[in-house]
């Protein structure tokens, strides 16, 4: 069982930036590739990026390569996403994920293809 609990949004202005950490428990973290996915009202939940289990390995969609990015610390259980140059069609929840089955990267990109997720928190870009 792993539980996930994602921190750090909030309200900022266009072309600004945001981290956002997903603070995993168990001891089974370095295991996991982590993804993060968001949503915002109307829309179906959207994959925004991946990171393998070793960290090696990022993976993102394409409205958001150049300006987010996705690292881990395992040592402290926690994923990052890094957001900068925001734009108003960022706003959504964003969630992260943990996926414990080894898998192409492509599969990734699919919600329910995660076992476990955070509750999520809320990012709004706006002036």
């Amino acid at each position: 069982q792993v539980q996930l609990v994602e921190s750090g949004g909030g309200l900022v202005q266009p072309g600004g930036s945001l981290r956002l950490s997903c603070a995993a428990s168990g001891r089974t973290f370095s295991g996991y590739a982590m993804g993060w996915f968001r949503q915002a009202p109307g829309n179906e939940r959207e994959f925004v990026g991946v990171i393998t289990s070793s960290g090696g390995t990022t993976y993102y969609a394409d409205s958001v390569k150049g300006r987010f990015t996705i690292s881990r610390d395992n040592a402290k259980n926690t994923v990052y996403l890094q957001m900068n140059s925001l734009r108003p069609e960022d706003t959504a929840i964003y969630y992260c994920a943990a996926d414990r089955t080894l898998r192409a990267t492509v599969a990734r990109r699919d919600a329910r293809n995660y076992d476990y997720w955070g509750q999520g928190t809320q990012v709004t870009v706006s002036s």
